[in-house]
């Protein structure tokens, strides 16, 4: 979310300052960066003032590709143990029909639909 903020105003953002706020460990948010970057979602520059900065504008960038790059691609669920009951297959069509619809959600929900949203939190409720 942060990189897809400060999107287009040429400042890198740094991986301390994303860890320190949210409060998650550094060498953690590097693996997934790194991950980003190899899927050109990201870019990075070194130095003093280097960073990571979104590669595609946050209006072109879905949650489901994001996932798709740290998660690996879904796979549909499998029948446990070969069993091939009508209870488990039942199941297993159920499963694969609820992630793939999951799929689809995030595909539809881009990173500047989220900045939207948040952004509409941090306003003040007037009550009377």
């Amino acid at each position: 979310m942060e990189l897809a903020a400060t999107y287009g105003s040429g400042e890198p953002v740094r991986i301390r300052g994303i860890a320190a706020r949210h409060e998650i460990p550094a060498r953690f948010l590097v693996q997934i960066l790194l991950q980003l970057k190899a899927a050109g979602l990201v870019t990075s520059t070194r130095g003093a003032a280097g960073g990571y900065q979104l590669a595609v504008a946050p209006s072109e960038l879905t949650l489901g590709r994001v996932m798709c790059v740290v998660e690996g691609q879904p796979r549909d669920v499998a029948s446990c143990a070969g069993s091939q009951t009508a209870g488990s297959r039942v199941l297993v069509a159920v499963w694969n029909e609820a992630f793939r619809r999951q799929r689809e959600l995030l595909d539809q929900i881009t990173f500047a639909d989220l900045l939207e949203r948040a952004r509409g939190d941090e306003e003040p409720m007037y009550f009377i």
